[in-house]
């Protein structure tokens, strides 16, 4: 009944772990079988492994939570050496998240990627591009179209690419990155935002700004949403503050194929499956028989 197909793979239900907030998902399995949620996407990857950023990194804000931790990560190889194993055991669909800061970055470590049992990259194109001022990938149009396009010619997993809110014009960053090659894109990542410590009269976090996630942010990511599944004719994969089922479904309706949760993962564990279960029960209530009933209805 909750079944989603995206780029040929196939999703037990619409329901996918967002990266950065379920590592590679074995914490959360000693909570809930990990196994009965759609799919996981990896703790954002980069070719060598990252310590992360100094200081505060988890901040809680009304409706949400700012975060700066700068990709920590074990490093492409480390996870395809001990992470993906486990993740294959699972039993759901395994998306690698892959970040970098140039794009030779990113092709080192998408080669790599390509010859795993991965189902589905998903290219975070946030990263700031430490060749050419630090300004992330994913502002202007033309960079994340040449990113993409890089990356494209060496892999053959279906690519889904991650767009960020902070992006010039969010729609016209859909239609290039699909132009250059993606396969399929989920968004929004984290909104860029700032808090002082009016005690110490500093900001909060070393780097000064941080990514804002939660509730807070969803009727912003619903509206992106909404335009980039209008824009664009590959699957979208919709996320930004989903807490509830009807959450998720406003999200299905605005065009979304799927959809993938994060801050709440934090205040529930398994709150991703409190979410399918309301979105059967809102289905058995409508009568509706597959989720295509009401996909992009607005």
């Amino acid at each position: 009944m909750t079944k989603v197909n995206i780029c040929g793979v196939e999703f037990k239900n619409p329901v996918i772990a967002a990266s950065g907030t379920f590592g590679f998902g074995d914490e959360y399995n000693n909570y809930f079988d990990v196994g009965k949620l759609g799919g996981i996407s990896s703790k954002g990857l980069t070719i060598n492994p990252k310590e992360g950023n100094e200081g505060i990194r988890i901040y809680e804000v009304d409706g949400g939570i700012m975060n700066s931790v700068g990709l920590q990560n074990p490093g492409v190889k480390a996870f395809i050496d001990n992470e993906l194993p486990m993740m294959k055991k699972f039993g759901t669909v395994v998306i690698a998240n892959l970040g970098g800061g140039c794009a030779e970055d990113y092709v080192s470590g998408i080669e790599l990627l390509d010859k795993t049992e991965v189902d589905m990259i998903e290219l975070n194109i946030s990263c700031p591009n430490v060749k050419h001022g630090g300004m992330a990938f994913g502002i202007k149009s033309k960079v994340a179209y040449d990113v993409v396009s890089s990356v494209r010619k060496y892999s053959s997993k279906p690519l889904m690419v991650k767009l960020s809110p902070n992006a010039e014009d969010i729609v016209d960053m859909a239609v290039k990155c699909r132009e250059a090659g993606a396969d399929a894109i989920s968004l929004v990542n984290t909104f860029k935002g700032m808090a002082i410590d009016i005690n110490s009269r500093k900001p909060v976090f070393n780097n000064i700004t941080a990514g804002v996630s939660g509730a807070c942010i969803k009727p912003m990511a619903l509206r992106m949403v909404y335009e980039v599944s209008k824009a664009v004719d590959v699957p979208v994969v919709g996320m930004g503050g989903i807490m509830t089922g009807k959450d998720a479904i406003e999200f299905i309706m605005a065009g979304a194929t799927a959809v993938q949760v994060g801050t709440a993962n934090f205040i529930k564990p398994d709150i991703c499956l409190d979410i399918i279960e309301e979105i059967e029960a809102f289905m058995r209530k409508e009568g509706i028989k597959d989720l295509t009933e009401i996909r992009g209805v607005i």
